[in-house]
């Protein structure tokens, strides 16, 4: 052994071992579609961009850096959540790769993760595209996401199904894509237990009909201030008092940034009636049974939202 190889030898060995940060640089000597050393789980219904940003922080990368990193080529410009990353089959597979999940797996995780164009491009792209209000995703229960996120972030976005309004364990929700963090709940347990009846009433075969039907009757008299504004206004005032941003939030008022939140338990219970009546009830046998639910007799007008249901969808 030479005198250089002795010198090369004890340079390296008094070199300590650490966790390297990887750049930018560092990925592109990786080939495309190569499998990442770092396992960050998708949340259910998470929006893409908000995986491929969690996933770039836990590399100390930016999106971009991360796309470009594994072959992917970005086209446009966005940011959740008024714009979601739609990847090609192609990218998706390198995503795929990197993250050491199936494809299929993160196909059923990220709803939006939209595979452009077929299988056979060879051209691995992602393309910014801006969403409509009613679509774009909300904010995740923070401290799941700093669980899932080993410690990198607490902040990730879900494109939520109704039935997942909050998050019972750790009593955090999210009503509305303009609200700049999520809004604690333990203030109102009445939101938790009506959580735990909606669990129950996706079993039944008419629950996502009643749910529809339901919500839109509930946000009708909330907007109209009728039937139940002895519960909601109080809820309202509990939310905020938990929640001081939601006064803070210029976007919009605190009572419609958390207005499904404040109407949630009614509407439960207003699905759970529906969902449960007869295929045909009589009106009037169809009114008595809802009057059990509602605070006082149904309204008499002939506008009611709730009437004029049963009325023309019942016979």
């Amino acid at each position: 052994m030479t005198r250089t190889d002795v010198t090369a030898r004890d340079t390296a060995a008094a070199v300590p071992a650490q966790r390297s940060v990887v750049t930018a640089g560092t990925w592109l000597q990786i080939p495309s579609a190569a499998p990442g050393v770092l396992h960050v789980r998708p949340l259910t219904g998470e929006a893409t961009a908000s995986y491929v940003q969690r996933l770039a922080s836990a590399y100390q990368l930016t999106p971009p850096q991360l796309l470009d990193g594994v072959g992917v080529t970005l086209h446009g410009h966005g940011a959740l959540p008024a714009a979601e990353l739609h990847l090609n089959h192609t990218a998706a597979r390198h995503l795929a790769a990197l993250a050491r999940i199936p494809l299929p797996h993160l196909r059923r995780a990220l709803p939006h993760l939209a595979l452009l164009g077929n299988a056979h491009d060879t051209q691995a792209a992602a393309t910014w595209k801006r969403m409509e209000a009613g679509q774009q995703p909300v904010r995740a229960c923070t401290l799941c996401i700093r669980h899932r996120s080993h410690g990198t972030t607490d902040t990730a976005w879900v494109h939520r199904p109704p039935h997942r309004l909050m998050c019972p364990r750790h009593h955090q929700a999210a009503s509305d894509p303009r609200l700049t963090t999520t809004v604690h709940t333990q203030g109102v347990p009445e939101l938790a237990a009506a959580h735990h009846t909606h669990q129950h009433l996706l079993r039944h075969p008419r629950a996502a009909t009643a749910w529809t039907t339901a919500r839109a009757i509930t946000t009708r008299w909330y907007d109209h201030q009728q039937h139940f504004t002895h519960r909601w206004h109080p809820r309202l005032n509990q939310l905020c008092a938990t929640n001081p941003h939601l006064t803070t939030t210029g976007s919009a008022s605190p009572a419609l940034l958390t207005r499904d939140l404040v109407i949630y338990p009614e509407t439960v219970a207003l699905a759970r009636a529906l969902a449960t009546l007869p295929n045909r009830p009589h009106r009037d046998d169809a009114l008595s049974l809802i009057a059990a639910y509602r605070p006082r007799p149904p309204d008499p007008n002939a506008n009611d939202p709730l009437r004029v249901f049963l009325t023309h969808t019942r016979h």
